[in-house]
Formats: C-alpha cells, structure tokens, sequence
C-alpha cells in the first residue's frame, strides 16, 4: 500500500479533454518535459489535432463525441489528480467541470476560459479550480513585437511588484535578476551565466518607470503625423483644389497692384483685402491694370467665401458618415490588427490600454472581439485580409506594424506578404501553429516575428494542472521564461538543501522565498538559507528549468507521520 501511494505521488493520473492545438502543447509538455502519462478525451484521433496527440509516447486516447459521464468513467477520473478542460466553448467547459467534480469531488480543475470575468466567478464553485486564458497569457507577446519594444510586463508578489527593462533603465539597487542577452541577432540567451551579459532584467518597481525619452519623442511625432494625414484627407481634393486656386489669384492680384499698379506691397495688400471683401469702390480714374485686377479680386472674394463654405461642410459630413459607418479615419503610426478572435481582442484591449492608436481588419462582423473594439472607439474594416485593397483601407501604408492574428496560417502569411510588399520597413508580428515552420518564416523574412498561441500558454496550464501557481510569463523573442511559486514539501529532493543549488544556468534562477517559519516573503533570499518543509520558491525558470525544479520538488519519501 505505501508502495502504491509513493507511486501515485510520483506519477499522478492526468486528464486533458479536447483536440485543438493547446491541448497537443499541454498534452506534449506533459509527456516530455514532467514524464507523467496522460489520458486525453478528445472526439476522433482523425481530427484536428487528434493524430498529432494520438502519435504522442504515454497517451491513452479516448474517442468521445462530448465530455459525457461515460467518457470521464472511461478515462478513470475518479482516481484523476486533475483535469484540463482546454475547450474554446466557456459554457461548455463549466458543464464538463461540474460532470467531473461529481464523479471526484477532490479532483484538480484548470479550466480555459475566454471571458475571464465569468471564469473568476465559476472558480468559486470549484475547490482547488484554476481558471485561464491562453489568449491573455499570449497577448503581451504580440503587443511586444509590434511595438518593437518592451512592452509592459509586471508580476505581482505580495508587497512587491516586479517590471521587465532595460538595464541601463532601471538602477543597479533595483535589479532583481538577469532575464536575457539580446543583443546578438538570433536567439536571445535566457539566464545567461555571466548575469552582467544581460541587457534584459528583471526589476523591482518603485513608482519611477516610464516610457523614456525616445518612446515619448515617437509618440509625439506619430500624433502630428496622424493630425496631418487627417486634416489633409478631410477635405474633397476636387473643393480644395479649386479654393486654393482662388486664394493663389488673391495673391496674383496683390503682385499686379505692387508692380504694375504702382502701389507700395503694404497698400498692395490692403487693396486685394478690401476688395475681396467686398469693400471695392469703383474709380473711373484708374489705370487700366488697376481697373482689371480690382475686378479680378472682387469677383475671386465673392467666390471663395460659398466654396470655403462647401469645402468645410463636406469636410464635416464625410467625417460624420465614416465615424457612424465604423471606417476608420486617416492615421499614421497605428498597428493594423488582423482578426478579432480570442487573441486579437486581447491585443487591442491592451494596445489600446498603452495609448498606441489601432485599426483593426476583420471578415467576420460577428467576431468574438467585434463589441470590444467598437465599445472602446477602435474602427474596424471588414473584408479579406489576404486582400491588398483591404489592407489600404486600414492606411496599412502609414502604419508602424502589422498583427495577423486569425486562426488561418495562411491568411496571416498572405496578410505579411502583402504588407511588406507596401511597406518594406513595415514590423510583422504573425501567428503561426507550426514552430518550425514559424521559425523558417521569421529567419526568411528578417523582420518578420513568429508567435504561437498555444506555445506560449501551455506552461501555465502544465503547472496550474501539477498544482504549481503561474504567477507571470515573460516572453524574450520566440521563447517565454516562466515565474512560477514551487512548494516544498517533506520528503522531496529539495527539502533541507540551500536555495541557491536551485540556480541553474540558462535554466533556473531563485529570485525569492516565502518562508514558512516567518510567514513572510524575502526578497532577495538569505544566501546561508536551507529550504524546509513549507517553505515556497518563486523561481524564474524556462520550460525545461521548470521541469527539473517540479521534478525535485516531488516528495519521492513517505514523510514520518
């Protein structure tokens, strides 16, 4: 029986239930990274991504049409440590929760959800329930690529908040830990062995952080780009031609009295002033040139006055339609968002949140993030986005990038192509599935960026499903370090060793300890402190550093009772 129960404790009973590409990367960072064997509901192994997982080593695999009582019988979740509803239904995924609790009131829920809101609100009526949003955790990575910059990104510890920036942003008594070496082309160093190599850290905010100097000086220069592009554009070129026609004879009527009139260009002026409005006298005694172009600028004053007039109210009203119809205006310096799926909303909600103006490209007005937008005054152009036209539409040509962010691979390629094909120095931020095949776009292309969804999320749930909090992710490039808290409990390999053997080069690195004798959190750790039983790390780790950490983090003992 102890045999049986150090087993289990090694090798908790999984369940991942749906076929779709987070539940391939859940499934597979289980399998590869924890070694633990799992069990997958899923409709058919023919379907979506169903053979990929079905190919995948220690997988059993369970045909069912619906998460029905009979398939979580199937997959034994009564004696399941937790299961993974990674479903894009929300309402569907509560009705498999509650089929599941009923069937094992203990077990462990990580439940993806799009509306977080209500995700919050369910989780209360689970114990031991985590909910999630891929969406949201994958988000501030396309925000960081197309801004070409740090995007904000802050992790919440109790009594602190830590920020990632720039080393020579922050001062060197606010540097918590060495994120990454960027500098050279290619894959960043994540963890790098020299700490002072890193030019990415990770810092403790003290209320001082800003956009700095060059973000500000951009932002100030994309607004007077876009006050220009929208003045120029509000008005009909045909009116505008014509009233500027009219003005440039008020001023040939200026030149013609100072030269040939014998007028000084003081009183040159104030003759086509007078004159064209309206306040001419006629005067048999003048010279002819004077007689002609006093003509001239009366009739050229009485003229302009309704053509101004016209031109201002087709001005106003063009402007009116566009904003009633949803077009957007013309703008400079925006990101041009294509799809307003799960992670396209989530992408304008937050540029939208950093000031940086977007227009978003969507085919389908009955899109999931369609309400967003125009709740928060985002204009939005409906059509193919692997159209050239409708990419025009969103000024794509003014733009500072583009996100392709719909669920086709090939859209979004198409939707790049046609974007650096008007814009050569264009950023290209692109959702891909494949990871090799987004890492051959992105080296192809030099300045196009590669992200995938689910790559970036599966972390989370694998360590929400192992009982272990996600407190943040940071994305460096096409990698994502994970901050996560780690118990310790008796009996595993961790437990009366000193914290800093956890450090591991470009894997792991401790950057606090909540002690369990003191209740409180030490940020930095004492150096001379050996872990004990209850105390938690908050470790800064990539995948595999994760996985080795969880691993030793496992009671592999029967703890004396």
């Amino acid at each position: 029986m102890g045999a049986e129960a150090q087993r289990s404790r090694r090798s908790p009973h999984l369940i991942v239930c749906g076929d779709n590409p987070l539940a391939y990367r859940l499934v597979d960072e289980l399998v590869t990274r924890i070694s633990d064997e799992v069990t997958v509901i899923l409709p058919s192994v023919e379907r979506n991504h169903g053979p990929q997982i079905a190919a995948l080593p220690k997988v059993r695999v369970i045909e069912a049409a619906e998460l029905s009582e009979g398939a979580f019988l199937a997959a034994r979740v009564e004696q399941a440590s937790a299961v993974a509803l990674v479903s894009q239904d929300d309402v569907g995924n509560i009705h498999a929760a509650l089929r599941a609790q009923e069937l094992n009131s203990d077990v462990r829920l990580v439940i993806r959800f799009f509306n977080m809101s209500l995700g919050h609100r369910i989780r209360t009526l689970f114990p031991g329930c985590t909910v999630l949003s891929d969406a949201a955790t994958a988000a501030p990575s396309f925000v960081a690529g197309a801004l070409g910059e740090l995007a904000p990104s802050y992790v919440r510890l109790p009594g602190r908040t830590l920020y990632v920036a720039r080393r020579s942003d922050v001062a060197a008594d606010r540097v918590i830990c060495a994120l990454a070496d960027t500098r050279e082309p290619g894959q960043p160093e994540l963890l790098p062995t020299d700490p002072d190599t890193a030019d990415l850290v990770l810092a403790l905010a003290d209320g001082r952080a800003g956009l700095g100097d060059a973000a500000t000086h951009r932002h100030g220069r994309d607004l007077l780009r876009t006050l220009w592009w929208r003045i120029a554009a509000s008005f009909n070129r045909k009116l505008g031609i014509a009233t500027l026609g009219l003005f440039a004879l008020l001023a040939l009527g200026s030149v013609l009295f100072a030269s040939m009139g014998g007028f000084s260009w003081a009183d040159a002026l104030y003759l086509t002033l007078l004159d064209a409005a309206g306040a001419a006298q006629p005067d048999p005694g003048l010279s002819a040139v004077n007689k002609l172009t006093q003509t001239m600028v009366t009739i050229v004053g009485i003229s302009i006055i309704p053509l101004v007039t016209a031109t201002v109210v087709d001005a106003v009203v063009s402007s009116r339609l566009d904003t009633a119809l949803g077009k957007p205006r013309p703008i400079a310096g925006h990101v041009v968002v294509v799809g307003l799926g799960n992670v396209g909303a989530r992408v304008v909600a937050q540029l939208h949140d950093l000031g940086v103006p977007v227009v978003c490209v969507e085919s389908d007005q009955n899109a999931r993030g369609v309400p967003l937008a125009r709740r928060i005054g985002v204009p939005i152009v409906f059509g193919d986005a692997s159209r050239e036209d409708t990419l025009r539409a969103a000024y794509l040509g003014t733009s500072r990038a583009l996100v392709a962010v719909t669920r086709n691979d090939v859209t979004n390629l198409e939707a790049a192509l046609h974007g650096r094909a008007m814009k050569q120095d264009l950023r290209v931020v692109l959702r891909l599935f494949d990871s090799d095949f987004a890492e051959r776009v992105e080296r192809h292309f030099g300045m196009t960026i590669s992200r995938s969804v689910s790559y970036l999320a599966a972390p989370a749930f694998v360590a929400a499903m192992l009982d272990r909090q996600v407190l943040g992710t940071i994305s460096v490039g096409r990698r994502v370090l994970l901050i996560a808290e780690v118990p310790i409990p008796a009996g595993s390999a961790l437990d009366g060793v000193a914290w800093h053997t956890v450090n591991t080069a470009r894997q792991t690195r401790v950057i606090a300890i909540h002690r369990h004798a003191t209740d409180t959190l030490e940020l930095p750790a004492p150096h001379d402190h050996r872990l004990t039983q209850g105390d938690r790390l908050i470790v800064l780790a990539t995948r595999a550093g994760l996985a080795r950490v969880l691993t030793h983090s496992v009671a592999t003992t029967t703890p004396p009772s």
